[in-house]
């Protein structure tokens, strides 16, 4: 019998990741290890590892495991891993793409509401026992449009059409979508920025993808539109965004995502009117260790089978 495939864990919650390996019948194939995010592992580990669970590595420690011939990152954007300039040429790095969906979805269809529907000043009001009629905007018959249809845009696609929204947006590679009435290449974003009511940012950090969101892009919405990124904090240019909100020439925008998180205190956006800033809430759940533990050990079992592994990194298209 072969000798088991060393795997560590490098995460804080390493329970769910251990119950699927179990529930797998892996045990017997696998010699696995834990380690806190807050610790470095060993040296032994770093000489033995041949799979790795992580959120990231720091530089100058993935050449020093001369084993490990694939990584499996616990999120979905992968820039801090293809940022490393030391990352092995030959080493296989996995993301967690697609494990976030519905919860992703859920939290976009609830800034869209929240953009449309006065409960927010609704609450207020109720603090001031004060009987406020105040209008709902419709979503039905406006235009959601989408830069990165990819399995978290789809989602929402299918979700929004279903309230009655039009939906359009771009992919990479054109293809006709459920629920999506256009979608159109990268190059043609004008178009759906110059159609949308609102435009959601899902697209992944990449050199090309720096500043998407500028002066430029931004004079293409029409005034009235709001401006949502769930996507990366790099995809937009921060003091465009605040001018273009300040001088009306958008409505407005929700960010669940920044260059620097937490957000410093001082940032503008904590303070520009219609700028919404949210905590980072968009792919978090309760049950996230689960379903990424489940894409792990399929992949686990994928590795130890020499089978191709799922949700690969395209290092040259960095995502």
């Amino acid at each position: 019998m072969p000798d088991p495939t060393r795997v560590l864990l490098w995460t804080d919650t390493p329970a769910a990741y251990l119950d699927a390996i179990a529930a797998a019948n892996l045990t017997g194939r696998v010699a696995v290890e834990a380690v806190s995010r807050t610790e470095t592992p060993t040296q032994a580990q770093r000489a033995d590892t041949e799979a790795l669970l992580a959120w990231g590595a720091p530089a100058g420690l993935l050449p020093q495991m001369p084993k490990l011939r694939w990584a499996q990152a616990l999120t979905a954007g992968v820039e801090g891993w293809l940022a490393l300039p030391d990352l092995p040429p030959n080493l296989t790095v996995t993301c967690a793409r697609g494990t976030h969906r519905e919860s992703m979805a859920e939290n976009i269809l609830g800034a869209l509401f929240h953009l449309t529907k006065p409960y927010a000043a609704i609450v207020e009001d109720q603090k001031s026992s004060k009987w406020v009629r105040r209008t709902c905007t419709p979503l039905a018959g406006a235009t959601l449009g989408i830069l990165g249809l990819g399995a978290i845009g789809q989602q929402v696609a299918g979700i929004a059409s279903k309230i009655g929204m039009r939906v359009i947006g771009t992919k990479r590679r054109t293809e006709t979508l459920p629920d999506v009435a256009e979608v159109l290449p990268t190059e043609r974003t004008d178009e759906v920025l110059a159609q949308s009511d609102y435009v959601l940012l899902l697209l992944p950090a990449t050199p090309d993808t720096e500043n998407f969101m500028n002066a430029q892009s931004l004079a293409k919405m029409k005034p009235t539109a709001w401006l949502l990124n769930f996507g990366r904090g790099h995809l937009i240019a921060d003091a465009d965004l605040i001018a273009a909100v300040k001088e009306k020439r958008i409505a407005g925008a929700v960010l669940d995502v920044f260059r620097q998180e937490p957000l410093p205190v001082e940032h503008p956006f904590w303070t520009t009117e219609r700028i919404v800033v949210l905590p980072h809430i968009g792919g978090g759940h309760p049950q996230r260790d689960k379903v990424v533990a489940k894409l792990f050990v399929e992949n686990l079992e994928r590795f130890l089978d020499g089978k191709p592994l799922k949700e690969v990194v395209d290092r040259a298209a960095g995502y």
